[in-house]
């Protein structure tokens, strides 16, 4: 091996955090190029995790690094749902072995390097008249620098019951809902008033109530998008789901 090729190949370990997955263009930032990693994979002294992506050989790879890698290609991705929840620690029981749930704006199927590491579930969502770039109440983990985009517990309580009915049982989003006494109101009243989902607004306001939770006396239903006056009717595996607005 060239001084040079030694050369490059200890200036990318000096800076490259373990745990961490890099792609062609990462590499390409070191002067690596396309051909190089592959002498270098063929070498043993990189691992090809899929087609442009790599890792250090042996290396366990960290969640946060291949989440913050995954949200540079898919549109809005962001840890939500029960997910969230859980990482803010609103959860109605301990799971030994939990799903990720993710979401995001387009159709995509998760990496096999990721999932196989990181057991998870991708849904393609539009919950909010938002931006994709901006999502509402969708930022890094407790707002710390390079930690992947994770919904609010406001924002991820909504996410679950926009679930019920589909892959979500209302008797466990109920559960968890009655965890939920310290949300924040304002924050929740601006997710509900950009929620477009009539179903996710009415089930919130309703169990909010049936709860006594103190945010739902906060909330002004006359300023949330209820929809008309005909009551929202659902069957699902768990009967018939009526809302009324």
């Amino acid at each position: 091996m060239t001084t040079t090729v030694r050369t490059k190949l200890n200036s990318l370990y000096r800076q490259w955090l373990p745990g961490t997955p890099l792609t062609t263009e990462d590499l390409a930032t070191h002067d690596i190029s396309a051909n190089l990693a592959v002498y270098y994979v063929r070498a043993g002294w990189l691992t090809r995790l899929a087609r442009g992506v790599y890792c250090r050989p042996n290396d366990t790879l960290i969640l946060s690094a291949g989440l913050l890698l995954l949200q540079r290609t898919v549109v809005g991705l962001h840890v939500g749902g029960k997910s969230a929840l859980d990482w803010y620690g609103v959860r109605h029981y301990l799971s030994h072995n939990p799903v990720l749930q993710l979401f995001g704006w387009t159709s995509v199927r998760l990496p096999d390097w990721f999932k196989e590491r990181f057991p998870a579930q991708y849904r393609r969502k539009r919950l909010f008249d938002e931006a994709s770039d901006a999502p509402l109440h969708a930022d890094p983990f407790e707002k710390r620098s390079n930690t992947p985009r994770v919904s609010t517990p406001e924002r991820a309580l909504l996410e679950v019951l926009s679930e019920v009915g589909v892959s979500q049982s209302l008797q466990e989003a109920r559960e968890l809902t009655e965890s939920t006494y310290s949300l924040r109101a304002d924050v929740l009243g601006e997710l509900l008033q950009h929620c477009t989902s009539v179903k996710t607004v009415r089930l919130c306001l309703q169990l909010g109530r049936e709860l006594a939770l103190p945010w739902a006396v906060k909330l002004d239903p006359a300023q949330l998008p209820t929809g008309g006056k005909r009551a929202w009717v659902s069957r699902s595996r768990d009967g018939l789901l009526v809302l009324k607005p």
